[in-house]
């Protein structure tokens, strides 16, 4: 690597100031946040347990932290193993932190709060596996990975606060093999949900197919087996984690589960939100099945309420995440009246014009108004929700939030960052993957890369991008056989119908990069690679490292953490950035190439800029880019939502609130 030298001295400099890094000390057990018996740091997660009633902990999910014996593991070279830990250092804060960020409780004495902060999200970090009476088997989940960040930091050492975290189990899958079933009336598009819609994954085993959310008719889970998943999950190396159990039926003594239909409580979230807030709309359905949808979906919510009140104390602050817990905050203040509460939507937010479609638009609404604080990707979103509470509820809304129900709702818009130290770690402290860059080198000798990375969804935009592609290659004629577009397309789960949208998205992308080939390629060469699968973490790494432009064209995007990856991918190449302006990231990235992926010719002459950049323009670019993801990370962006929440609940008075009335009853 070019800056070799450069690393090596400065991890000599590091190996100056701090002695543990000397590799006689790699073997130490040292993980920040972690407490040395593999328990949670946290006083709440201790409990006594009989030598023989002690489960293993899940595979680690924290990505905030990294032990020396990690670090070391496969370095080949003492200079490689100062470099690792270089990288894998912390970076310091540039600007003193205020007392909020060290003691909240000290900074707001006023609110008296507890020190505890309770997240609630549709689903835990682990993809569980179930087989009566033995361990669960928990597999890492894929997807959501910045939020997850979030959360992990909110239970290290680092973060002044205690953390518990609430999510469903998701779809048990069966590691027997039995009582897994999927029957006939689940094909309907209406019935199919995906494991996770709000982000394009990062792969982590590319050997090993998507799980499949098949029907699970009648799996019965008894109380013990239960408690042990709790018990598992309560040793998890990212801190505190309660399962929340969505089960259809119980025994008349409760101590046995079934689970039939676990893909329910994802329908209306999934087939109904998520593709209105995506400006798209679904063509009409059976309304029973509707009526029945938005059922589930209440009763998901009150069930998260209960569980979360089962863990609440006056004083804790309770952060509610995305569009599968709208009602959530509304049914907590039902109950506690004076709970803090703060919501985050991670996708977009639609203009009041297209939301008027949602038929449940006024229910939906009441419920997040619930919260003291709702927080937006970006300004734009934030102001679709004002004026869509002024249009449809009659509340007067403000830039600065909502005046509903005697209080005042803050709404703000609050950018999410990745973990850039750990993205950092991963890229360039793994020796596979400079043999993965070499290899990639060698196929494509001579020629400049563009990569692109997307979740096959017709909102991602694809199908622009290889349009905009090959207009490019129509227009200048000097670039054939000199670059080529590797595209990786990751399987989405939206839909299993062939026959549906995704379906038809599908067959387009693939007669695009049959039609581009057929007409630029050759024998020898093809300049569209289009790989429709879910790459190994090495090869998704050793791409954004080694490509000379990213490209990304999605059409409606609430957060695309490629771009953020991207950019600490490219520490040392510089390549451009090329982002659609309606990509979530694009309103604080400016720096990058901004396009309108519905403009062609635009998109086609971007590229070829890109392409021409100088390498005084591109790394001048870089430098912008990288020093706002490495300050805008994951980490400042929950710090700073927490103390933007803190901030509103000390400056308007939350005792006059009256809470929406239960519509149930």
């Amino acid at each position: 690597m070019a800056n070799g030298n450069g690393d090596r001295l400065e991890a000599q400099r590091l190996q100056s100031l701090h002695s543990t890094l000397h590799s006689s000390n790699a073997n130490a057990t040292a993980t920040l946040g972690i407490h040395p018996t593999g328990r949670s740091s946290y006083p709440e997660s201790k409990r006594e347990e009989s030598p023989d009633d002690s489960p293993e902990a899940g595979p680690q999910w924290n990505a905030n932290s990294f032990s020396p014996s990690e670090l070391a593991a496969g370095s080949r070279s003492p200079d490689e193993l100062l470099r690792r830990l270089s990288l894998a250092l912390p970076e310091k804060p540039k600007h003193p932190r205020d007392l909020a960020d060290v003691d909240p409780r000290a900074a707001h004495p006023e609110l008296n709060l507890s020190g505890h902060v309770i997240s609630a999200t549709i689903c835990i970090p682990y993809s569980v596996g179930f087989n009566p009476g033995v361990e669960w088997e928990l597999k890492s989940r894929r997807g959501t990975s910045a939020l997850f960040d979030s959360f992990s930091w909110l239970a290290s050492a680092d973060s002044p606060w205690n953390h518990t975290l609430l999510g469903w189990t998701g779809e048990l899958q069966s590691v027997t093999g039995l009582g897994v079933s999927a029957t006939p009336s689940n094909n309907s598009s209406i019935k199919v949900a995906p494991l996770n819609k709000s982000s394009a994954p990062i792969p982590l085993d590319g050997s090993s197919q998507p799980p499949q959310p098949g029907g699970l008719e009648g799996m019965k889970i008894s109380r013990a087996d239960r408690s042990r998943l709790e018990r598992q999950l309560e040793r998890d190396h990212g801190g505190r984690i309660i399962p929340v159990w969505l089960l259809d039926d119980y025994d008349k003594d409760g101590d046995i589960a079934v689970a039939k239909d676990q893909r329910k409580w994802r329908r209306y979230a999934e087939h109904e939100l998520y593709t209105l807030f995506h400006y798209k709309q679904n063509e009409p359905t059976d309304s029973q099945l509707v009526r029945r949808a938005w059922a589930d979906y209440y009763k998901m919510n009150a069930i998260f309420a209960d569980r979360i009140l089962e863990q609440y104390k006056a004083g804790d602050i309770v952060l509610v995440h995305d569009y599968h817990l709208l009602l959530l905050p509304s049914l907590l203040r039902q109950r506690v009246p004076k709970i803090y509460i703060g919501f985050f939507l991670h996708v977009p937010f639609p203009s009041s014009e297209f939301y008027k479609g949602l038929s449940r638009r006024k229910e939906i609404l009441e419920g997040v108004l619930g919260a003291n604080m709702i927080g937006f990707q970006a300004y734009s979103y934030a102001r679709h929700f004002s004026s869509c509470c002024t249009r449809i509820l009659g509340f007067d809304s403000s830039p600065n939030g909502v005046d509903a129900y005697g209080a005042h709702v803050a709404v703000q818009a609050f950018p999410i960052g990745i973990n850039a130290p750990a993205t950092r770690h991963m890229a360039f402290a793994d020796p596979a993957i400079e043999e993965k860059i070499a290899g990639i080198r060698e196929l494509y000798r001579g020629k400049k890369i563009i990569v692109g990375r997307d979740r096959l969804d017709s909102v991602r935009g694809v199908a622009q991008k290889l349009q905009a592609f090959e207009i490019f290659l129509e227009r200048h004629p000097e670039w054939h056989d000199k670059v080529v577009l590797i595209q990786v397309t990751s399987p989405t789960s939206t839909e299993e119908d062939k026959d549906d949208a995704n379906g038809k998205t599908a067959s387009k992308i693939s007669d695009l990069v049959a039609r581009i080939n057929g007409t630029y390629g050759s024998l020898s060469f093809s300049p569209v690679q289009h790989y429709p699968q879910y790459l190994s973490r090495e090869e998704y790494f050793a791409l954004l490292r080694i490509a000379d432009v990213g490209l990304i064209t999605s059409v409606r995007d609430g957060m695309n953490t490629t771009s953020l990856e991207y950019i600490i991918c490219q520490k040392y190449n510089h390549g451009p950035l090329i982002l659609s302006e309606f990509s979530g990231t694009s309103a604080t990235l400016h720096a990058a190439m901004q396009i309108n992926p519905w403009d062609l010719g635009g998109t086609a002459d971007a590229i070829n800029d890109a392409l021409n950049m100088s390498e005084e323009e591109k790394r001048q670019q870089h430098s912008t880019l990288y020093r706002h993801v490495t300050k805008n990370t994951v980490q400042s962006w929950t710090r700073n939502y927490l103390k933007a929440l803190m901030t509103n609940l000390a400056s308007h008075d939350q005792s006059v609130a009256t809470p929406a009335l239960d519509r149930a009853k």
